[in-house]
């Protein structure tokens, strides 16, 4: 009995014990989560009943190489409604469908849906936020917002691209530069009760969103401008489906025009040409829009024609199986294996040094150095140009070469490229490694962004782009300079020529595929000066109707062009 009585007891020790040590490990529990852990668990409780509205960040602009502005920010609204805070929802729906120009049925699923916030319509206008925010409705929301706008409309579209409705970047530069263009997101916070309504003494926290960088560019606005124009005045004149006009400088890579005709508005990206949003599905609207947006001097590839002997004749300077005073006679074609290639001149040009030539745009020569090269080194001079390789300019979606596979290339196939045929390249491609050849043979990286600048003029980020050096020596690109300069000064590329400036170029006339269509591509390309290159210029018309060769059709734009800008590029006129 007495045993039992002492064990009972200690039992209850022992209970009373392991309370009194749970209490005390609740109570010191207690005081590190009231005291060492008050902060952490005081803003989860407001968090908890913290509502927030995101508050969207100035987008950079795009700025061009003079500081013009070419793309900006609109202020816009964006109108929210919180489910728990409407006092009066058929109010609410009227006044939001009348303003906003929505049918009562859509904005009422949206007012009556149970949700803690439902945005009704974004991107709207100030003036019409404004009013509804007079209105003083409680429980709609009315915050202010960014659109992009395009000052110049369709200058340059396929070129700066354009935004989405979340203010990323959908096209373009807008894509290319959008990390450094987009800013931080801000957020208004509000305390609710349990109910979600705001508990008005609590006020509102905000978190201001923190703009994104402007992106100085290479283009000029009045280079783009008037090139712009040049080439609407070509499509209408010659009747063409398009044309493509790309101005650069040859020393560094600096874009100062990218033009493709015809352009899209930039304030509004989505529109179809009249007639056919009823006609075509939503596939086929899509496609058409893909197509409208398309950059043809990145995104597509064509058969340059004669404009490539430039890069056959500097292989063939360099390699050293021609030189300028090398002879050569034409009858009008050549016998390659068992194709008969025929010269564009039928009855020929007969005994001509490589410099006339040249003048001449003689494909029977043309070949004549290609087979002297031979197909793998003809191989290795088309790599080691760079024209395997894509360029590397700063724009989305640039296409590759196409090319024969060398151990696909056979004398016919090598005789074809020699002169411009049988492949593909962008006419982007096409105006960089031309520029590499008169430039002193440095491979240049074609490109418009220059830097990043943020909200208070600091320079945030230079952008640099890599040379090769060396593709051609300083004495080949030299002979190509003064070659190109007499095509323009004697040759086919005279309605290139300017008054008072020394110009280098080269013409040519191409055949769309397939071939036998009739359809053709006229294009020129023109460097001034010409000893001493500071702009280059390539004008590309597709399927001009009438007269449809280079010389007379593209030449003449690359004239008007450098009439107009190289006074206004600083470019002295040649006192000699």
């Amino acid at each position: 009995m007495q045993l039992n009585r002492i064990s009972h007891r200690k039992k209850i020790l022992v209970m009373f014990l392991g309370l009194t040590l749970a209490f005390v490990l609740l109570f010191v529990r207690l005081i590190y989560l009231t005291v060492w852990r008050s902060e952490y668990y005081t803003e989860q409780a407001t968090r908890l009943h913290e509502r927030e509205r995101n508050i969207k960040a100035a987008r950079g602009r795009i700025l061009d190489r003079n500081g013009a502005v070419l793309a900006d920010n609109k202020t816009v609204c964006t109108i929210s409604v919180i489910y728990n805070q409407i006092e009066d929802p058929e109010r609410v729906i009227k006044v939001l469908s009348e303003e906003l120009e929505l049918s009562e049925e859509s904005v009422r699923r949206k007012v009556e849906k149970y949700s803690s916030m439902e945005r009704i319509k974004s991107n709207v206008e100030k003036a019409v936020g404004d009013r509804i925010r007079e209105y003083d409705l409680p429980g709609v929301k009315v915050d202010e917002d960014y659109k992009r706008y395009y000052p110049y409309g369709e200058l340059a579209s396929k070129v700066l691209g354009f935004t989405g409705g979340d203010n990323q970047g959908i096209l373009g530069l807008e894509v290319t530069y959008d990390e450094q263009l987009q800013g931080e997101d801000g957020v208004i916070l509000t305390v609710t009760d349990a109910a979600g309504v705001e508990v008005e003494r609590m006020g509102e926290r905000r978190i201001e969103p923190v703009a994104g960088n402007d992106l100085r560019i290479s283009l000029d606005r009045n280079i783009q401008s008037y090139a712009t124009q040049l080439a609407y005045q070509a499509m209408e004149t010659k009747e063409a489906e398009g044309v493509s006009i790309l101005v650069m400088n040859p020393q560094n890579g600096e874009i100062y025009a990218m033009v493709n005709v015809p352009e899209f508005d930039l304030n509004d990206p989505f529109a179809l040409p009249e007639g056919t949003e009823d006609s075509l599905d939503s596939k086929e609207q899509q496609d058409l829009l893909n197509n409208i947006w398309r950059n043809g001097c990145i995104n597509d590839t064509y058969e340059p024609g004669s404009t490539f002997k430039i890069i056959t004749a500097a292989a063939g300077l360099e390699s050293g199986v021609v030189t300028p005073s090398s002879t050569f006679s034409c009858p009008g074609y050549i016998i390659v294996d068992d194709r008969k290639i025929r010269c564009h001149k039928i009855a020929g040009h007969g005994s001509e040094d490589f410099v006339h030539a040249t003048m001449n745009s003689c494909n029977p020569v043309f070949i004549t150095v290609g087979l002297r090269l031979g197909v793998e080194r003809y191989y290795e001079y088309f790599e080691e140009f760079g024209l395997k390789k894509k360029t590397g300019v700063d724009l989305p979606g640039e296409a590759g070469t196409i090319m024969h596979k060398m151990e696909d290339m056979g004398n016919v196939e090598l005789a074809t490229v020699s002169f411009g045929q049988s492949f593909q390249i962008t006419p982007i491609q096409l105006l960089t490694t031309a520029s590499s050849i008169i430039n002193g043979g440095n491979r240049i990286t074609p490109h418009f962004g220059i830097e990043s600048i943020d909200s208070e003029q600091n320079v945030v980020e230079t952008y640099t782009y890599p040379i090769t050096q060396g593709i051609v020596s300083e004495e080949t690109s030299a002979t190509m300079r003064g070659m190109l300069e007499m095509v323009v000064k004697e040759g086919g590329g005279k309605n290139g020529q300017v008054e008072g400036y020394r110009i280098g170029g080269k013409t040519a006339t191409s055949q769309t595929l397939p071939r036998g269509t009739g359809r053709y591509i006229a294009s020129f390309i023109g460097f001034a000066p010409a000893e001493d290159p500071q702009v280059i210029a390539l004008a590309i018309v597709t399927n001009p109707q009438g007269v449809y060769y280079g010389g007379q059709v593209s030449a003449p734009i690359v004239r008007q062009l450098f009439e107009n800008i190289l006074p206004y590029l600083g470019i002295e006129e040649d006192v000699q």
